[in-house]
């Protein structure tokens, strides 16, 4: 804990040149000249003219550097027993082509993505692919009650929602189909558009016009490049019982998780591969009360 300590206290002396190292440290199509702006000490920007894309620093600049057969994503389910590791070539791929499918949808740069998944690749594939292309994604959690799902389809007014046929809890499965379908009829504010992610324990009836099955689409789709972002945000709104959207400015989350990777994670400047091993408590009940702490996958 010595460097972390070294590092945290550094931080809050001076947070301009701690914070400002921390940029330098990543891929910028406009590097910032100001680290906070704090004029308006609530609403404090993190590198307010910076252009950056948050996926480029997470994929691409690895597989440039030479690091493409490394480890990127290692899945690791104890429900379903399955393991699975994603190289950044891979992971590059997967998520290009995903950004791709995101785009003939319509998709662009400051558009809503909705993604109700459980703990699987697919889950940081989608939210890469939006990062990709400058959308705003939010996550909620797979499995939660359509009527709390209702309420953030309202407040995000998503152009496309990305979803799974099925989410997996110790010995029972989980069909999330069913209830996006009556989160949707609930909404008001209607996506245009479904990507459902097929899982072999559930397969789920797709809606003609409006949904795609994630796997043919991204075999058919054209991949994306990643584009420049500026104040691009993305947004969680998971919390119960009412959605509270937290915005998080790209350049801020993406300076500071490349510098604690570097820094308390690891000694070296190699990335460690994400690790996805289960998910937090699941929140499945109507009035947004927690009635499982289970894994689902």
């Amino acid at each position: 804990m010595g460097r972390y300590a070294e590092e945290f206290h550094r931080s809050l002396a001076d947070p301009d040149g701690f914070w400002g190292e921390a940029a330098r440290a990543i891929d910028w199509y406009r590097e910032p000249s100001t680290v906070l702006d704090a004029s308006n000490p609530s609403f404090s920007h993190w590198f307010p003219d910076g252009v950056l894309n948050t996926c480029f620093n997470a994929l691409d600049r690895h597989v440039r550097d030479g690091r493409g057969d490394q480890a990127a994503l290692i899945y690791d389910s104890p429900v379903t027993g399955t393991q699975r590791t994603y190289t950044y070539t891979e992971l590059l791929d997967e998520v290009a082509r995903f950004a791709g499918v995101l785009r003939s949808l319509g998709v662009d740069k400051g558009d809503r993505v909705i993604i109700y998944m459980p703990m699987i690749p697919e889950s940081p594939i989608a939210m890469l692919a939006c990062a990709r292309i400058g959308a705003v994604h939010s996550v909620v959690f797979g499995g939660f009650a359509a009527a709390e799902l209702a309420t953030r389809i309202d407040d995000a007014a998503p152009k496309v929602m990305v979803s799974a046929s099925c989410g997996i809890e110790t010995n029972r499965v989980i069909e999330y189909k069913p209830i996006l379908d009556r989160a949707i009829n609930l909404a008001r504010n209607k996506p245009e558009r479904c990507v459902i992610l097929q899982r072999p324990q559930a397969v789920a009836e797709l809606t003609a016009g409006r949904d795609l099955d994630w796997s043919q689409a991204a075999a058919e789709a054209e991949p994306a490049d990643c584009v420049p972002v500026a104040a691009t945000t993305r947004c969680t709104s998971c919390t119960p019982p009412a959605p509270r959207p937290s915005p998080r400015a790209w350049s801020g989350t993406t300076a500071a998780t490349r510098s604690r990777c570097a820094g308390a994670w690891t000694t070296s400047t190699t990335p460690t591969p994400a690790r996805c091993t289960g998910p937090p408590p699941t929140w499945a009940g109507w009035s947004g009360t927690p009635t499982s702490s289970t894994p689902r996958c």
